[in-house]
Formats: C-alpha cells, structure tokens, sequence
C-alpha cells in the first residue's frame, strides 16, 4: 500500500480515546482494557481512556467531541461499522475536506476489512510512533439529506447488502454466515438504478471500494486507499449461477484490476438497501447519490 504522505514531524495527538461496545458479542471490552495496558507502557507520555459506548450511534457523537476538543486520536475498537461511526464523528467536526483528529481502528469485529487492507504493523506500535499518515475518504452526498456521509472502505448495493441483511438476522459466525449467504444467494433480486451519463442499468452487485478487500475473504481489486480514486466492481445482471461464480472468484483468487475513478453517480427507481461499511441504511425510490473521492481526507496510524 503506497502512502503518500510524510510522517508527522511532532506527535499529532496527546490523548488516545479507546472507544468500544460493552455489549459487543465479541471481544471488543478486553482488546480495550488489553490496548491501553498496552500503550501505558509503550507510550507513557500519552493519556489514555477507554470510553464505552451507551447506545447506537454513541460512537460518533464520542469521536466528534473528542475532535472538537483538540490533539486526540480516537481508535474504534470494533469492526468496519463502528469504526464508520468514528469516522463519521470526526469528519463532523472537521473543515468538510479533512478530518479533525486522527483515528485508527483496532480489529475487534466481524470482518475487519479496513484494518486488515491497511495494516503494517501492530497498532499499539503505531501509535506510540505516532507516525500520521493520510487515506482517502469517500464523500457520499445523497439528495434530500443534510450533509454528506463518508465511507472509509466501500458503498455497495445489489448482494452486499442483502448478505449483510440476511447474517445480521442469522447471526454471526463462520458456520452460520456460510448458511445464511446461501440463503441470501437463494432469495436475492436483481436491482436497477440509472447511472449517470449511462441510463438505466440492472446489476446483480455494484461496489465502489476504496479498498482492495471485503466481507473478509473477498479480493475486490488491486486499489490503493491513498490513490485518490476509488474501484468501480460491477456484476451486470445475467443468473444466480453467474453471481455465484463471481463471488468464489473474488474469494479464491480476486477480481484483478478494476475500473477506477473520483465520481460516481446514479438515481434510484426504486426503494432499496445499501451497504456503508458494514452499515445496512434504506434509501427511497427516485432519490440521487453521488459519490466522489476525497483525497488524504483522513488522519490515521497504520
């Protein structure tokens, strides 16, 4: 992974903010209590918290506040999705184009795609270097909505968020996440949006990803998160045989070099779920969403 950015000359944060879920089903309360034993001695010079969340979407109001506040780094202790509520979080507070503060992720969810695209070296490690580096963002800007949402990994319609639907509902696992993305294949739908300058298109799957991996065993692209472009994967649709092949593809030996870009466009027809890092979020019929990249948007410690 080429970052671009140099290191920071002086530390950027003097207060790391652990936050995580105490009702998480995985261990996201002991990776927190572990970590900031971890960076006591490491990194004595830093304040360390650990912060547990109270309620969905309490990540995001913590990450703001922290960078409102000034020099922390906020590390999400969690999967792909909580962290996109740090990232939300810290993005709010911040000029619009850069992040207020610096986050980082530290693996303690499901499929960790983000962590596992970026990561070179162990966290706790990079903190205390406190090397700053930089990664795009996607800026999502979705018609009738008050500001932007932002993507640090993928925005996918079609299979992706049918399959994160179905595990959500069946549960987590390696054995039942198998069963329920059967079971996801089985009922799944073609989708139509109008893409801009393109018309009216159906897909089985459409992605846009920032990062080269997803879903833990799926290799998307060879895409750079500080290229300042994103990965247009698209799977027009044929047969359920077709969309099958295409997954054990993208899990067995990757999709290979995709189409890549800094915006994206498309008009729903009709009322469908989309997948924001691991986020599932409703989206009416007739409504417009435009993604473009946002270059070096986001602080961070790999």
């Amino acid at each position: 992974m080429a970052l671009p950015s140099e290191p920071s000359p002086v530390p950027a944060y003097e207060r790391v903010v652990l936050v995580y879920n105490p009702e998480s089903t995985g261990d996201g309360p002991q990776r927190a209590v572990r970590a900031r034993s971890e960076l006591a001695d490491a990194a004595p010079h830093l304040e360390v918290v650990a912060v547990p969340t109270e309620y969905a979407g309490h990540a995001r109001v913590i990450a703001e506040q922290e960078a409102r506040a000034g020099r922390a780094l906020v590390v999400s202790v969690s999967g792909d999705g909580g962290y996109h509520e740090v990232v939300e979080g810290v993005m709010a507070a911040g000029d619009g184009t850069t992040s207020a503060a610096v986050t980082a992720v530290h693996a303690a969810g499901n499929a960790n795609d983000h962590r596992r695209a970026t990561r070179e070296r162990p966290l706790v490690e990079a903190i205390a270097a406190g090397d700053v580096r930089r990664l795009d963002l996607m800026r999502i800007e979705i018609a009738g909505e008050d500001g932007p949402r932002w993507a640090h990994s993928y925005f996918g319609l079609g299979i992706t968020p049918t399959v994160a639907l179905e595990i959500e509902r069946g549960g987590k696992g390696s054995i039942r996440e198998v069963i329920t993305t059967l079971r996801a294949f089985s009922r799944f739908k073609p989708f139509a949006v109008d893409v801009e300058g393109e018309g009216p298109r159906r897909f089985d799957s459409l992605i846009l990803a920032n990062i080269p991996e997803m879903a833990k065993y799926a290799t998307l692209s060879d895409g750079d998160p500080a290229d300042g472009q994103f990965e247009v994967i698209t799977l027009p649709h044929r047969s359920r045989l077709r969309l099958l092949a295409f997954a054990v593809r993208a899990a067995v030996r990757g999709l290979g070099p995709q189409p890549h870009t800094d915006r994206f466009a498309f008009t729903t027809l009709k009322p469908m779920p989309v997948q924001v890092d691991g986020e599932v979020l409703d989206l009416p019929a007739d409504r417009s969403v435009t993604v473009t990249i946002a270059p070096g948007a986001l602080a961070t410690v790999v």
